[in-house]
């Protein structure tokens, strides 16, 4: 009778356990669906918030201010998203749906004028407006599963339409992730500075941490591949001359070295073009000399390239060589130094689309708020395309997306209200 009481009472207690982990389990799943649905929320919501986070640049305390800040840049973010380009479009666009905007909240006392447009561009922080924009890509960011590595791209865009009074470009470096299709952040390099010194300031700005940071030869620097190392990530870096004795050491090395690993890709029909690939890899420690200057073991990457035109025959061949932090397939790494060129699709899709470098601005600032305006274009077309189920929204291209947004106001509207 004690021992059928003594096991009806540890199986009740086994019974409460096992009903308490359930609840624990269901109360966690709970608590995160709430999490990320306030996390999704519309992209409209995400939006407003980004408008309404870039500091006011005027004295607030003083003076009649007609317009606010938040509604000039939901206009022009509105009309750059419905293929309008130039202020006037831009304002044309607002003309046209005046009344719409005026039923969100939007301009009650009317739309400003060309030349407000101009002189709020010229004032608002560049850098300030770039580092919003950061923390609106952070948060769709959180939204993607972490289940893979991301790779991120960094790359220099010169902005064209304006010009220093030395004749340069400014240039504004990029972090473009490769998983959710957006830009992560930006720092504009000085007038007499230029990459190497801005990467590590953007490199500050992201969390780098368990993802994969590509970059070409200018970042292949002791400091940057330091600094990477240093917050959690890996690289796979672009070789060239800026680096002599590394890159011509190698190349005499590898000759007489026999690879770990290959892998070969083609011959493939790309854009008039057949093309053959090989790529190599050799283990650092065995090549490179001055392996303490660089903080460890390295991979080296060898990719060869043989290129046949269509059109008249002609065939071309090239060795591109990369050192990397990682430890991985030939297969593998071929494909990580192919999708660096991701960034360099998203810097054309500013130029064809956007018409970034078309676009003239006489001041730095205003170019920077220029390309930080349709950077949020961009992101805001991703974050869409990441939401949609169907595989041919997914599969739209920018062109396509304002093409379709420009037709009218109310198409504009549903796109933002993509949960």
């Amino acid at each position: 009778m004690v021992l059928i009481l003594s096991s009806a009472f540890v199986f009740a207690i086994a019974k409460i356990r096992f009903i308490s982990l359930i609840y624990n389990f269901l109360y966690t799943i709970l608590l995160k669906k709430k999490h990320l649905d306030c996390l999704r929320g519309s992209i409209m919501t995400h939006l407003r918030k980004f408008v309404s986070s870039v500091p006011e640049y005027r004295r607030t305390s003083r003076g009649n201010f007609k317009h606010k800040l938040e509604d000039i840049l939901m206009l022009v973010i509105l009309g750059r998203l419905s293929k309008c380009i130039t202020r006037a479009e831009i304002l044309q666009f607002g003309k046209r749906h005046l009344k719409r905007l005026q039923s969100k909240g939007l301009f009650p006392y009317g739309l400003p004028s060309e030349t407000t447009l101009c002189r709020v561009f010229q004032s608002i922080d560049d850098e300030k407006m770039a580092d919003r924009m950061s923390a609106f890509a952070e948060v769709f960011r959180k939204e993607i599963s972490a289940s893979a590595t991301d790779i991120i791209c960094i790359d220099g865009k010169a902005m064209r339409g304006t010009l220093y009074e030395n004749g340069r470009n400014p240039n504004i470096v990029s972090a473009y992730s490769l998983r959710s299709g957006f830009t992560l952040a930006t720092d504009v390099c000085k007038e007499k500075s230029n990459e190497i010194k801005s990467v590590p300031r953007l490199l500050d700005k992201l969390d780098v941490s368990g993802c994969v940071v590509t970059a070409d030869a200018m970042s292949c620097q002791k400091g940057i591949i330091d600094k990477i190392r240093g917050k959690g990530g890996d690289f796979v870096i672009e070789l060239k001359a800026n680096q002599r004795s590394l890159r011509y050491g190698l190349e005499d090395s590898i000759k007489a070295t026999t690879p770990t690993d290959i892998y070969k890709e083609g011959p493939y029909l790309e854009h008039g073009r057949i093309e053959s690939r090989v790529c190599r890899i050799y283990r650092g420690e065995e090549l490179i000399v001055d392996r303490e200057k660089w903080n460890g073991n390295l991979t080296v990457i060898e990719i060869l390239t043989s290129t046949e035109k269509k059109s008249d025959g002609k065939t071309t061949s090239e060795q591109r060589l990369y050192i990397s932090s990682l430890d991985s397939s030939a297969g593998r790494l071929s494909q990580i130094t192919k999708q660096h060129w991701a960034i360099e699709s998203m810097h054309w899709d500013l130029d064809r689309n956007l018409r970034q470098d078309s676009i003239k601005r006489k001041a730095e600032r205003a170019a920077g708020n220029l390309d930080t305006i349709q950077r949020m274009v961009l992101a805001l077309i991703a974050v869409w395309k990441n939401r949609r189920k169907k595989i041919s929204d997914k599969r739209k291209g920018t062109a396509e997306i304002t093409r379709e947004l420009s037709v009218s106001f109310t198409k504009v509207l549903h796109f933002l209200a993509q949960k």
